[in-house]
């Protein structure tokens, strides 16, 4: 069983990678790749929990770029974890989230929604590693009882089209592929149905995009045919995985939930070799 793409506490997600390798190991994952957003903080605790359960462990992040004020999730694996030039560009994209999150609860606070601003951004101002989100803040919405679960949060203050929202600024996917490829990796378009742009994506290969994420718990079973046939014809490799993060707001069943066919995992794996 094959899941490479989950998240820890390092980003977004609930769980420590001493839990992540737990429950995946519960489930019967055999490969588990750590796809953090924007940071690898997590990958070195994540292997060490893999080494110990005999699971095996694939490192990643899952960078988010922007195109025309909209994210696009790119995955990479089998890059060197030690990239000088990859850990400058993280940085960078970790500092804008930080920035980020400030204007939101600014925005917040204009409404009347008042955080305590240290308190939400306090980890990952005490550990730059760490990447800050908007689920810190709708966390933090539930913890002062502005409203009544995460996703509320988001529906009512935290997407686009909200109060509290600000556009992300960042790289463009050109440029995240190409900091990919410096430090060794492989690129992968994340959850193409969410994206919503499959016209985009021919012209993503061309400017070097290896992979698409065929296998995700939002694509229903037409969906992952589209895109199977899509990388056939476009010459890009295959990924996927459960996107667990253990919260309510992606309710995701569990790592495992979706894995990646053994054909497709080994052709990652010879193009990485």
């Amino acid at each position: 069983m094959i899941d490479l793409h989950t998240h820890t506490t390092a980003s977004d997600g609930r769980c420590s990678p001493d839990d992540l390798v737990a429950r995946a190991g519960a489930a019967g994952v055999t490969t588990l790749g750590l796809t953090d957003h924007d940071t690898t903080a997590g990958c070195a605790p994540t292997a060490a929990a893999c080494a110990r359960a005999g699971i095996a462990f694939i490192p990643g992040i899952e960078i988010t770029a922007v195109v025309q004020e909209r994210d696009v999730h790119v995955l990479a694996y089998f890059f060197d974890v030690e990239s000088p030039s990859l850990h400058a560009f993280l940085a960078e994209q970790r500092y804008r989230r930080i920035e980020r999150v400030r204007e939101m609860l600014s925005r917040l606070a204009a409404h009347g929604l008042t955080l305590d601003v240290d308190a939400v951004l306090g980890p990952g101002l005490a550990d730059r590693s760490r990447a800050v989100g908007r689920p810190w803040i709708a966390r933090a919405l539930v913890d002062a009882g502005y409203v009544a679960t995460v996703n509320e949060a988001f529906e009512s203050w935290l997407t686009r089209g909200r109060p509290g929202f600000v556009p992300r600024i960042g790289a463009t996917p050109e440029q995240v592929f190409v900091n990919v490829h410096e430090a060794g990796g492989i690129a992968s378009l994340a959850h193409p149905v969410l994206f919503g742009h499959d016209e985009l994506i021919s012209r993503y290969a061309d400017a070097g995009l290896d992979a698409i994420e065929a296998f995700h718990p939002d694509h229903g079973l037409l969906d992952t045919t589209r895109y199977l046939h899509l990388a056939g014809e476009l010459g890009l490799l295959v990924t996927g995985g459960s996107d667990f993060h253990g919260d309510d707001r992606h309710q995701r069943s569990g790592p495992g939930s979706v894995t990646l066919p053994t054909e497709h995992f080994e052709r990652l794996m010879a193009a990485r070799a």
